[in-house]
């Protein structure tokens, strides 16, 4: 049974972008360290697709590869991904801001020079968009909370015929943590007694608004499916808030 109000991801629970990501990064990090475009080849492409888990923001992902040129260990990245992230930001004089800008920069160039190119690099994990029509089209309030530029994830619903108004899609642009934005939507759904269910793919995130003791009533769901560790499914499955859910499982609510 639905919940009154349900919020969700956009990468890593209803949209699989790794090739997106790759292809976008890859152009980035030309841009940036300056190189031509045989210095990353696709022997890369594996290893940064394992390492998405540790990806916060889209500014970190140039990083990320960086990381990988540099020869560091995939282990040592997973168990250490924000010290090294740091020590590369301050060592290289890395602009973060400026990281973030040319990531929105490169996807609106290949957006307005070739859409359908763009569009072909994601995949919607399956039945994810049958099932988000079905939510839609219920009495369920239904929102994507995500920190990818809202215009992207409208764009790339609409190339599938998913008409979810503009308000529904709270992106990187509100700046905001996720944990805020949900106590806003709560709070302009009438009545004392509602049920809110939050769909996300990373741990971390789930532990903040757990953390938020007026959110004690959102049912917390770790989707296993999308862009997370096996030891962060364990380590949700020990979590008394948190509820580990499949890909099947979301599906037929």
């Amino acid at each position: 049974m639905l919940p009154k109000l349900l919020a969700l991801d956009f990468d890593g629970v209803i949209c699989d972008g790794l090739i997106e990501y790759f292809v976008t990064t890859k152009k980035i990090y030309h841009k940036i360290w300056q190189t031509d475009s045989s210095t990353i080849t696709d022997e890369f492409a594996e290893a940064f697709s394992q390492l998405r888990p540790v990806i916060e923001t889209g500014w970190e992902m140039p990083v990320l590869l960086r990381s990988l040129v540099l020869g560091i260990t995939p282990d040592k990245i997973l168990s250490q991904w924000h010290l090294i992230r740091e020590q590369i930001v301050t060592q290289e004089n890395l602009d973060t801001k400026l990281l973030s800008e040319t990531l929105d920069k490169t996807r609106d160039d290949c957006i307005n020079n070739n859409l359908d190119d763009w569009l072909s690099l994601h995949r919607f994990y399956p039945g994810i968009l049958a099932q988000l029509q079905q939510i839609i089209n219920s009495d369920c309030h239904c929102y994507i909370v995500t920190t990818k530029e809202g215009r992207f994830v409208k764009q790339l619903l609409e190339k599938q015929g998913i008409e979810l108004p503009a308000n529904n899609i709270i992106g990187k642009e509100c700046k905001r943590p996720k944990y805020e934005t949900l106590r806003l939507l709560r709070d302009t759904i009438p009545g004392s007694d509602i049920s809110v269910w939050f769909i996300e793919d990373r741990l971390k995130t789930l532990e903040l608004v757990k953390q938020q003791t007026d959110l004690a009533e959102v049912q917390l769901l770790l989707a296993d499916w999308g862009y997370n560790t096996e030891l962060e499914r364990t380590k949700a499955q020990q979590d008394y808030r948190i509820k580990l859910i499949s890909l099947a499982e979301f599906t037929i609510i």
